[in-house]
């Protein structure tokens, strides 16, 4: 039985991925800060533990916890993340740091201290989710497009690190899911840019984003786990996969239109 780590599983695709892979016979830690959102993967058999991705003491007892019970994680779902958005003027570099520890470092810490036991087995499966937004950008998201273009590199480079090893690694750009995204984008970004310079922009945005993640027009979060829990369990995944909402075209635009060009979509798309 293969034992599978996931992380930010106390909603969305994270928890929805720890399910399905429950069903399909894995041994599921399950981790996130909000252990009691967890209590029905517990019920279905899942090992949950509370991790806060930036501490180093928690990603460590994570990682001895599995070891100790398991030998150690034969597959890595880094699903924890979330978006900053606000302009960048308007956004404190210390804001801008966190995003970075959340979205990058603390993942890649993550990933240096389950490597051991893959290398040692000589297989293991590392899944990155990042966005469409490591592809794309769009106004007043430069932070959260910074560590998702950044994760994308880092993947890419992981990858041939690991290729030796028997170690695959796996990126995830998903488009439009029913997440809290959107609720957690949308707030703070109004709290930043709302009364500024940018307040225009920053409601037309907020405008668009609420509509855009109304009940019924994004993907649901268990389409997104099938793709993940599929690239998990492939003899030879793919190196990427793009899945949700706007997802493909908004990829597929990117790479035939100039920037001026992709510009103009992007901000109509915005409202502006």
């Amino acid at each position: 039985m293969r034992t599978a780590l996931v992380t930010g599983a106390s909603s969305g695709m994270g928890k929805e991925t720890a399910k399905q892979l429950l069903d399909k016979g894995f041994a599921v830690y399950a981790a996130a800060r909000r252990v009691d959102r967890m209590a029905d993967l517990e019920e279905r058999g899942a090992v949950t533990l509370r991790m806060d991705i930036t501490r180093d003491e928690d990603v460590r007892a994570v990682v001895d916890r599995v070891s100790a019970e398991r030998g150690g994680v034969d597959v890595l779902v880094n699903n924890a993340g979330f978006g900053l958005y606000g302009a960048v003027e308007d956004t404190a570099v210390d804001d801008a740091r966190y995003q970075f520890e959340v979205n990058l470092f603390g993942l890649a810490r993550l990933t240096q201290l389950v490597l051991p036991h893959m290398r040692e087995q000589g297989f293991g499966r590392i899944v990155n989710v990042s966005s469409v937004g490591g592809k794309i950008y769009t106004p007043l998201g430069a932070w959260y497009h910074a560590t998702k273009h950044a994760l994308e590199g880092w993947s890419d480079a992981l990858r041939l690190e690991l290729a030796p090893f028997g170690v695959d690694v796996v990126i995830i750009e998903p488009g439009l899911i029913e997440t809290e995204f959107g609720d957690v984008m949308v707030e703070p970004m109004l709290k930043r840019s709302g009364s500024s310079a940018y307040a225009g922009l920053a409601r037309k945005l907020a405008s668009a984003s609420r509509s855009n993640y109304a009940p019924g027009k994004a993907t649901p979060a268990a389409r997104l786990a099938e793709v993940i829990v599929g690239a998990i369990t492939a003899r030879r995944p793919r190196t990427r996969y793009v899945a949700g909402r706007y997802g493909r075209p908004l990829v597929t635009l990117r790479r035939w239109l100039s920037d001026r060009a992709f510009d103009r979509i992007v901000m109509r798309a915005a409202g502006v």
